[in-house]
């Protein structure tokens, strides 16, 4: 079992201020990415909305959430003695589990993943997001 990322926040509060410190950068990462794909001022003006800002913010701070990976045998022991309403997305006929439980919350979510590990932990981070953070940041 080992873990991936930096991110598990204690609080809410914890995990707000770590969203809001987000946005600089991901109005830089936008900026950029808006250049590097030639867009001229009005372009830029017309298409980079808040919307699009915001969602870099939003997998900026997904993709830094820790995750738990292991073997679903050790997600189970983890699951028996956890206080989380576990959300499991995927097949239950694999071997590997990651999921992210955070403190403040009593729900946690998990995928299972037999081959694809980094696609997992991607799709478990933006899962985590959508149904534990979103509503708290």
């Amino acid at each position: 079992m080992e873990t991936e990322g930096q991110f598990s926040p204690s609080t809410v509060a914890e995990a707000r201020d770590r969203y809001e410190s987000f946005g600089p950068t991901a109005q830089v990462v936008v900026k950029e990415v808006a250049k590097a794909m030639g867009l001229d001022a009005d372009e830029y003006r017309e298409r980079v909305t808040g919307e699009v800002v915001e969602t870099a913010r939003d997998v900026l701070f997904a993709e830094s959430l820790a995750v738990t990976v292991g073997t679903r045998e050790e997600f189970e022991a983890w699951r028996d003695d956890a206080d989380h309403e576990v959300t499991v997305v995927g097949s239950d006929n694999v071997d590997n589990v990651v999921w992210h439980a955070p403190d403040f919350s009593d729900e946690a979510v998990a995928a299972t993943f037999h081959e694809q590990r980094d696609a997992a932990v991607s799709t478990l981070r933006r899962q985590a997001f959508g149904g534990i953070y979103r509503e708290v940041v």
